[in-house]
């Protein structure tokens, strides 16, 4: 089932293997990528995944992150820095989909230079910033910015995009009831979402692929389904199935250590230079969050792809978790996902979809340390930090 032919929309895959958006940290301060971008997915492109989905691209200025680095594609000079990056993985036989995303209350006035935005004024315990509360004039604006950074990725080559509407980012958002209160028409959990997917349908067109990445939460499971069942009729061509969001960011990657001096040293909220202050952290704050912590299981969010599968016709992709052949075979084999998408492995060994051809039964080396994840708020290129020695370099 791994090395099968498959499709998501009009775009064909060799296998049913996705490389899943994973934080480059490779583009200047405006999101331009540059060669060291393009040599990256060149490089990835090389390895034989059946597809890669990009890093989150900001779709406008006051929607980035606050990781340097980020990727942008919300001005129309881009489409040729982003030809380079495409025309680069074609020409190596790959296949790549452009992650594109609004932060909404996820980020800092810092990172922006403008407003921080939210569904309603309530801000994010984790990211502190006070949003202003988004009226209609600035929705529909931000509605159009999604839908002129998809015609961006068409016209950059890209052989599809996947809205990110997981991890707390503005979309999931509109789909959270603890944060959505609106009194008004978007109070409607799935009105802003639906008006995305139209609006990129009607500068797109229904060829050109649109996939979309949800978060599960065990907290709401109802409202998973009824997310779920209200995707099941609309004019997205797949459905990657994720969990929860930046509010306790390690409990999306999950892992076997909490990385308390990396943490200390590079996490936008608990950073200091003064090593007392780390040193009280990591005794008095860090044991709080830690109890917070899920830890890690094999394919942890198949249960999940699960319930969405009996939910919909749409094809089903499961990241998290998956380390080895077997266990990627089992789940495809089984039906509960149509395809696998993996992040740390081929962070760890890009060549590892190579090496399951060889052996159904070969296991990453990822060491689920959680280092590459933390180390995404520093000024560094993502990367592992135990692997393969020619990616580090």
């Amino acid at each position: 089932m791994i090395f099968s032919f498959a499709k998501i929309g009009n775009l064909a895959l060799e296998n049913r293997l996705i490389r899943a958006a994973t934080f480059e940290g490779l583009c200047d301060q405006k999101g331009n990528p540059g060669k060291a971008y393009a040599e990256f997915y060149g490089y990835l492109a090389k390895q034989e995944i059946g597809a890669i989905i990009t890093g989150f691209a900001f779709v406008e200025k006051e929607g980035r992150a606050v990781h340097p680095g980020q990727a942008g594609i919300d001005e129309i000079d881009k489409i040729p820095l982003f030809q380079n990056v495409t025309d680069r993985v074609h020409q190596e036989g790959g296949k790549i989909i452009l992650q594109i995303a609004h932060t909404g209350r996820q980020t800092s006035s810092k990172a922006t230079g403008g407003k921080v935005w939210g569904v309603s004024g309530k801000k994010s315990p984790y990211f502190q910033s006070e949003p202003q509360m988004l009226d209609h004039d600035k929705i529909t604006e931000i509605i159009h910015h999604f839908a002129m950074s998809s015609c961006y990725a068409r016209e950059a080559g890209f052989d599809g995009i996947q809205l990110h509407g997981a991890h707390g980012y503005l979309i999931h958002q509109f789909l959270d009831p603890k944060i959505n209160r609106r009194a008004d028409i978007f109070g409607n959990r799935t009105e802003f979402l639906h008006r995305v997917i139209a609006a990129i349908r009607e500068k797109c067109g229904v060829d050109f692929p649109l996939l979309i990445k949800i978060s599960a939460d065990e907290k709401d499971r109802k409202g998973f389904r009824k997310t779920i069942a209200f995707l099941d009729t609309q004019p997205v061509d797949a459905i990657e199935i994720s969990y929860g969001s930046m509010e306790n960011a390690l409990n999306i990657f999950r892992g076997k250590s909490l990385p308390l001096d990396i943490i200390s040293l590079y996490n936008f909220r608990y950073r200091s230079e003064n090593p007392v202050r780390r040193w009280l952290w990591k005794k008095l704050a860090a044991p709080v969050l830690s109890r917070k912590i899920i830890a890690f299981s094999p394919t942890y969010n198949l249960e999940y792809a699960k319930i969405a599968r009996e939910l919909t016709s749409k094809p089903i992709i499961c990241v998290g978790g998956f380390r080895s052949g077997t266990e990627i075979e089992h789940a495809l084999s089984k039906r509960d996902t149509d395809f696998v998408s993996l992040c740390r492995p081929l962070l760890c060994e890009p060549d590892f979809v190579k090496k399951l051809k060889k052996d159904i039964r070969y296991r990453s080396k990822c060491q689920d340390c959680n280092i590459c994840a933390v180390m995404c708020d520093s000024e560094f290129a993502t990367r592992c930090y135990h692997g393969h020695e020619d990616w580090n370099h």
